[in-house]
């Protein structure tokens, strides 16, 4: 979703499912961490104002963007009852390609946990030119990135319920 003169924080309620019997994981970089607190709570805030149960929402904390593949990989193995996950961090271009790189390999990887896993992985990792359009994206004059992951990790929770057969 393009976020020119979008505020990501701005959701329906009556359009949500009712999360209260869902379980939910997050997985958070502490690399920019002050970009990253503030995608958390808003996806946290979102995830509480649908209905959600904080017993019912699990959050584990890996280095950087990268290990979040590697984190959510196991929340799935260690959780199984989980309905979605929602991975939180932010890459901001460099000098080097490094951004290219980790930006290309935490898409992929990402991609490959939803294929090949049953439980629905969010991606929620910006990936800025600099840190003013990250806070802009995480609690700032854009809203929160989190807050529209959160949403989507509870429609794709729902979805996931009513394709079991």
């Amino acid at each position: 979703m393009a976020t020119v003169g979008n505020n990501l924080s701005v959701y329906d309620k009556t359009t949500i499912p009712n999360s209260k019997d869902f379980k939910f994981g997050i997985v958070v970089s502490e690399w920019n961490d002050e970009i990253t607190e503030g995608l958390f709570q808003g996806a946290f805030d979102a995830l509480k104002d649908c209905g959600a149960i904080n017993d019912n929402i699990v959050r584990w904390n890996v280095p950087g963007a990268f290990e979040l593949i590697y984190g959510a990989k196991k929340m799935t193995q260690a959780y199984d009852m989980l309905d979605a996950i929602i991975v939180i961090g932010t890459v901001i271009q460099g000098e080097t390609k490094h951004f290219d790189f980790v930006c290309e390999g935490v898409t992929q990887g990402i991609k490959d946990l939803n294929i090949q896993q049953d439980i629905p992985v969010i991606f929620c990792v910006l990936t800025d030119n600099n840190i003013e359009q990250s806070r802009a994206r995480s609690g700032g004059e854009h809203g929160n990135k989190g807050t529209e992951a959160a949403i989507a990790a509870i429609k794709m929770a729902q979805l996931r319920k009513d394709a079991k057969f």
